[in-house]
């Protein structure tokens, strides 16, 4: 859809959802598709893997519960999807959108090797090839939807679907928290590791106006966790030690305060995380800082043999804490 002039990207949006809410269909699934398989479920609802009856198409069906969705939120994930889904690392849509009696619903392209997630090992991540390819294409995807104005806002390996276990072709999906830059944001219902330190301080603030920079934070973290097949932390918050670690070494810069879990790292990736997880937001590089380090290693060769650890009882209960974290969010 092109901008007239004047027209902001969120502007359009907000017109295709209003166009959209007065064409919504009312259909039964079973009479226009045949359901394969259950792909997910969650809170929201569930997606199921669908062949259309006529065109015979495979399809993802997105849907969400009435009961616990307003119509506007369900509108307005659609309408952004189909929005940024040009991009060739940004789910594919169909332009199909309805409601049943019981759902609001829409079709998007199916990945049938599911998503980032599955192919995570816990304590051993993902080949750092795979990591890399994954990292140049989601960070396409990202630095497209800030270019049209919007803060993704729900980086994490969930979100991002897979088409081979290889990681060659990956894209994002899930547009249900993404808002137009600036948007204020008054609260955090949960604190994921993913979640920016700013964001952590929200309780007695009057708001914070969203940023890309949360984007960028969120992928730091994700780098990590897909490299090591753990969080860096829980929360990135006072109270966790580990986040805490990490920001006296980001203060000091000295090698002597480099927490053990980032020392299997090199040089290069160390200065790369230091950028994107930057504590003062206003210092966070852009989400194409990665693409600088792409052709530089980023893990030590050898290192579970060549490090003594430091701290083994704190690093095994993170780990341990971690991977139940990871094996809990499918």
């Amino acid at each position: 859809m092109a901008l007239h002039s004047g027209e902001q990207p969120a502007d359009i949006v907000q017109e295709m959802l209003e166009l959209t809410s007065q064409n919504l269909t009312r259909l039964e699934v079973k009479q226009h598709y045949k359901v394969i398989k259950e792909l997910g479920r969650g809170k929201y609802g569930q997606v199921l893997l669908v062949l259309h009856r006529i065109r015979g198409t495979p399809m993802a069906l997105k849907l969400m519960e009435k009961d616990k969705t307003k119509l506007g939120n369900f509108l307005y994930e659609y309408c952004a999807a189909l929005y940024l889904s040009s991009h060739p690392n940004v789910i594919g849509m169909f332009g199909i959108v309805f409601e049943t009696p019981n759902h609001y619903g829409f079709a998007y392209e199916c990945a049938l090797n599911k998503d980032l997630h599955s192919v995570i090992q816990p304590r051993v991540g993902v080949p750092e090839p795979a990591v890399k390819r994954c990292a140049q294409q989601i960070c396409s995807a990202l630095e497209f939807i800030h270019s049209k104005g919007f803060v993704y806002r729900d980086v994490k390996p969930e979100n991002i679907l897979i088409f081979d276990r290889e990681c060659r072709k990956v894209k994002l999906t899930d547009f249900g928290l993404t808002r137009p830059k600036g948007t204020l944001l008054k609260l955090v219902s949960v604190i994921l590791p993913y979640t920016a330190p700013e964001l952590g301080e929200l309780k007695d603030s009057a708001g914070l106006p969203i940023d890309y920079n949360l984007d960028v934070w969120a992928f730091g973290v994700l780098l990590f966790s897909i490299l090591t097949g753990f969080f860096p932390w829980q929360h990135a918050l006072p109270s966790d030690s580990f986040y805490e670690d990490f920001v006296i070494w980001q203060e000091s810069q000295s090698s002597d305060d480099l927490p053990f879990h980032w020392s299997r790292f090199t040089k290069e990736a160390l200065m790369m995380f230091g950028k994107l997880l930057a504590i003062d937001p206003v210092n966070r590089s852009p989400i194409t800082e990665v693409l600088k380090y792409l052709d530089t290693p980023w893990k030590l060769e050898n290192w579970d043999e060549v490090t003594e650890v430091k701290n083994p009882e704190s690093l095994a209960s993170m780990v341990e804490a971690d991977t139940t974290e990871l094996e809990k969010r499918t």
